[in-house]
């Protein structure tokens, strides 16, 4: 387990800021202790300082995970977010929509979200900026990317597609190999 390089660390911030804003600063600087970001094996880790410090003395074939993995670097330097990290983009994510019940079971077996399923949505979201899903119960359920800006989804058909899939809870049954 190391700290991020400078690249790593912009590639995580680039992808973090288009789902939680200026909210970014919430994660490291938070009021109860100081918590960073890790890299183990081409995934990133969130956890305390204190938990950082404890994980040194296992060694990296023994380490399989500690705190929350954040996504996972591709061999090409592109960044993924994973599904484990919808706690945190929904508690500081600054885009919000919410799926009508009709719509919650497309979205979690991977579909993209269209205007006859969205039952609100954040004012002023613009085109393709990262958007935490909820059902109408307030429960996260996902993230994707908004397909169209707030202002044009007024004028659309039932049936046109307004946030893409990016990931969602069905996931940890889907794809529970490759997540952990």
């Amino acid at each position: 387990m190391r700290p991020l390089t400078t690249n790593e660390t912009t590639t995580l911030f680039e992808k973090l800021a288009k789902y939680m804003g200026s909210n970014i600063k919430h994660l490291v600087d938070r009021p109860d202790e100081p918590y960073c970001f890790r890299l183990q094996q081409s995934r990133v880790y969130y956890m305390s300082e204190k938990m950082a410090r404890l994980a040194i003395s296992a060694g990296r074939d023994h380490l399989g995970s500690i705190g929350t993995c954040f996504g996972k670097f591709s061999k090409t330097g592109k960044f993924t977010l994973h599904i484990t990290a919808l706690d945190y983009l929904a508690l500081y994510g600054t885009h919000k929509i919410w799926v009508k019940p009709n719509g919650e079971m497309p979205f979690l077996y991977g579909n993209n979200i269209v205007k006859a399923h969205l039952g609100r949505i954040t004012d002023n979201t613009p085109e393709h900026t990262g958007i935490v899903v909820y059902s109408m119960n307030d429960i996260p359920l996902g993230f994707g990317v908004t397909a169209r800006a707030t202002a044009d989804m007024k004028n659309l058909q039932p049936t046109d597609m307004i946030v893409f899939h990016q990931a969602d809870v069905g996931e940890y049954l889907r794809d529970e190999q490759n997540l952990f």
